[in-house]
């Protein structure tokens, strides 16, 4: 890839299960020779504790396993100096994977006590994409007016639901089929799951 054909996304992470959507979503952009912002709230962290297995006692080091290369810029939950807290910063979107409702509820009502928050803020005030991974069952009404909300504002939202008509086979196939979704809404191309119609 061309610097030409480079992209840039922003992508957090947060407290919600599902830490690996955003780890694959990640590692699948490096590996196409994108820019990512990335962020991870505090409970993203332990997340990734209880489900990933990985060390988390030096963080640095942690995402450098699973981030060996590429254009990877990791931002502090409250550096308002980052980019991407700022509207004048063009990026092609952002992307939020796992969601959690906390979050969800935030971005949905305009707090910006974070750079998460600031930069769903931004990205919807600005016009450009903002992806939503919500991870949470069962869902209750407040949860549900939130995610209309966002969507009403031009957020796009995208349930952690795989399908099975593509017959998967493993659990990786699972989780691509939920992060092919997140980079056909992004338009980046992508092999990791078969589409209806292409299966033989």
């Amino acid at each position: 890839m061309t610097n030409k054909d480079q992209r840039t996304f922003a992508v957090a992470m947060t407290g919600a299960s599902g830490a690996i959507y955003g780890i694959r979503l990640v590692q699948t952009l490096l590996e196409e020779g994108h820019r990512i912002h990335f962020l991870m709230s505090s409970a993203a962290w332990q997340v990734f504790d209880q489900e990933v297995g990985l060390d988390i006692s030096d963080k640095e080091a942690c995402l450098k396993k699973l981030f060996p290369s590429g254009d990877l810029q990791v931002h502090g939950k409250q550096d308002f100096s980052a980019p991407i807290a700022s509207g004048s910063y063009k990026h092609d979107g952002m992307i939020v994977v796992p969601c959690s409702m906390g979050t969800l509820s935030k971005m949905a009502h305009g707090n910006s006590g974070s750079l998460l928050e600031r930069s769903a803020d931004v990205t919807l005030k600005e016009g450009r994409p903002l992806l939503i991974v919500p991870r949470e069952t069962p869902l209750h009404s407040i949860h549900l007016e939130n995610m209309k909300r966002l969507s009403d504002l031009g957020a796009a939202i995208i349930p952690a639901m795989p399908g099975f008509y593509h017959q998967p086979q493993s659990m990786d196939d699972l989780i691509n089929f939920v992060v092919g979704k997140v980079l056909d809404r992004l338009n980046v191309e992508h092999e990791l799951f078969k589409r209806w119609g292409e299966m033989s």
